[in-house]
């Protein structure tokens, strides 16, 4: 039951993202910085769960948990790589939704392809150099191989937990990734939707103030979901030292959330969702 749900919601996140892709790349009306950063987070999305779903799914099949040395170093440094560039595009479409609304004339001047694509870059260095700075951490174990992690999968977190027999160098490469990492999104994100609100609240219909809102309402309500899950999996291990709690947290924010994410795009977004309509038509009427 458990492998059939799990499969099912895989298959749906993965196509559903693709979906979304291909929409972006085939529609010339969504060349825009936004559907730009869109279709690099759903690929990022679809990185993020190929890299917990499909071992998950061997491991209810085969009822096994083992993973080796180099596989599980691999999944930890992909997890963190793909989740590092989920906030960081997450970041990027912010200020791209705070140019839109408080910069209207300049946006195109400010948004340009050069930055667009080097905004995604830079995404993806500070992404990788994460990935590899949390895997050093973990290289400093000293007995990797009867190490039992109370997860299915590698979270860095708890393997750092493991790795680290000294409490304090754990705990100051905690803060010290928290601060480079953690506090400059969340300023970004807050600063960037506090002068987002502030500018609509100036204006004064209330067409416009909701014409405004539509056009952020879709990234909102993923950065509500992303970081509400991700908040709730760290609260709860907090809380709760439960393997079978932690594990119920990291399947809503390693798999749930990746799967509603194209739903919330796509649904709430209706030139993405005509955009769908047009690539599919002309494959269903050479069905006919």
């Amino acid at each position: 039951m458990l492998f059939g749900l799990f499969l099912s919601m895989y298959l749906i996140t993965v196509v559903g993202n693709l979906l979304i892709i291909l929409a972006v790349t085939s529609d010339p009306l969504l060349h825009t910085p936004m559907y730009f950063c869109l279709s690099n987070l759903s690929l990022a999305d679809i990185g993020f769960t190929s890299t917990i779903v499909p071992k998950m799914l061997v491991d209810i099949q085969t009822h096994s948990r083992a993973i080796s040395y180099a596989g599980c170093l691999t999944q930890m440094c992909f997890y963190i790589i793909f989740v590092c560039m989920d906030v960081m595009l997450l970041i990027v479409m912010a200020y791209d939704r705070f140019v839109a609304i408080c910069r209207p004339l300049n946006y195109p001047l400010i948004m340009n392809p050069r930055l667009c694509v080097s905004l995604v870059l830079l995404s993806f260095f500070i992404s990788f150099l994460d990935g590899h700075l949390h895997m050093w951490m973990a290289l400093q174990m000293t007995d990797f191989k009867k190490l039992e992690i109370p997860n299915f999968f590698c979270d860095p977190s708890q393997i750092l937990d493991l790795s680290c027999k000294d409490t304090r160098t754990n705990a100051i490469f905690k803060y010290v990734v928290a601060t480079i990492y953690g506090f400059p999104t969340m300023f970004g994100i807050l600063f960037s939707y506090y002068k987002i609100i502030s500018s609509v609240l100036r204006i004064p219909s209330s067409g416009g103030k909701y014409k405004a809102f539509s056009t952020c309402g879709s990234h909102l309500s993923v950065l509500c979901l992303f970081f509400g899950t991700a908040l709730g999996v760290y609260v709860g291990s907090a809380v709760s030292h439960s393997p079978r709690g932690s594990a119920v947290s990291s399947v809503m924010y390693t798999v749930v959330t990746p799967f509603l994410n194209p739903f919330m795009y796509s649904l709430r977004n209706r030139d993405l969702k005509i955009a769908l309509s047009r690539w599919l038509k002309p494959r269903a009427d050479i069905r006919r």
